[in-house]
């Protein structure tokens, strides 16, 4: 009895004490477990799109590039807008260019000249 009446005011102040270096171990990541060093980096293979592309649903034509659910191939849009510029054949194909600061029209115009020979 007189071992417990020793060690009970000890207990009441170590106790929350270690709650609280507990608290602060896992706060900051040392309690034994590795630390993540932010997001995780994309895979070098295709395996990530493949599966994106497996799982889409769509019931017309599914954008190879955007994976975007349009009726006709030309009308998929370009992956990235801000800097590439959409042409659309004859054939009902399309394709994504870059702009390259020319004036608008002016990458269909070369891509026309160029498929003719005239560049």
């Amino acid at each position: 009895m007189q071992l417990f009446a020793l060690l009970g005011p000890l207990l009441i102040l170590i106790l929350p004490a270690a709650a609280q270096f507990q608290f602060f171990d896992h706060m900051f990541n040392q309690g034994g477990q590795q630390q993540q060093r932010g997001p995780q980096q994309a895979g070098s293979d295709s395996v990530w799109y493949q599966e994106r592309y497996e799982a889409a649903h769509c019931d017309r034509y599914l954008c190879p590039h955007t994976l975007s659910c349009v009726h006709f191939p030309h009308h998929c849009p370009c992956a990235f807008p801000a800097t590439e510029e959409k042409v659309e054949f004859a054939d009902g194909s399309m394709a994504c260019v870059s702009k390259s600061g020319w004036k608008q029209g002016e990458t269909a115009r070369k891509i026309e000249l160029a498929r003719k020979g005239l560049i």
